[in-house]
């Protein structure tokens, strides 16, 4: 498992806060639900989930009420499993994380699929 060092960790969180502020000034919707999607990540990568899970409710309606693309929808899902396995919700981590990889399956740019599977490795996998 990838270790960050507390200054790592500052640096990570500061850079989150700020492209929130940079989507938030000249962004659309669909910018400010990706900044406060990498807030929620930030967070919960942090094991902070109060704050992760108040960023995932300013982005998760985005991006399942809306119509958006599957990469879109992966990252939105595996986002909410790692807020929910901060937060020790089982349930929800594991039914996230199957929608994130279902999701993922429609994935067609090599790139974008390997971001996900790089942001996936992140994320603890759910209990059996």
């Amino acid at each position: 498992m990838l270790r960050r060092s507390p200054e790592e960790d500052e640096e990570m969180l500061q850079a989150a806060h700020a492209a929130m502020y940079f989507w938030k000034i000249v962004g659309k919707p669909s910018n400010h639900a990706h900044a406060a999607q990498l807030l929620a990540h930030v967070y919960a990568l942090l094991r902070l989930p109060g704050p992760a899970a108040h960023y995932l409710g300013k982005s998760l309606p985005h991006f399942t009420q809306h119509d958006c693309a599957p990469w879109e929808l992966a990252f939105a899902h595996a986002v909410a499993a790692n807020v929910a396995s901060a937060k020790g919700d089982t349930a929800a981590h594991a039914e996230h994380y199957l929608q994130a990889k279902a999701a993922a399956e429609h994935i067609t740019d090599a790139e974008t699929r390997e971001m996900f599977a790089a942001t996936l490795r992140v994320v603890p996998a759910p209990n059996p």
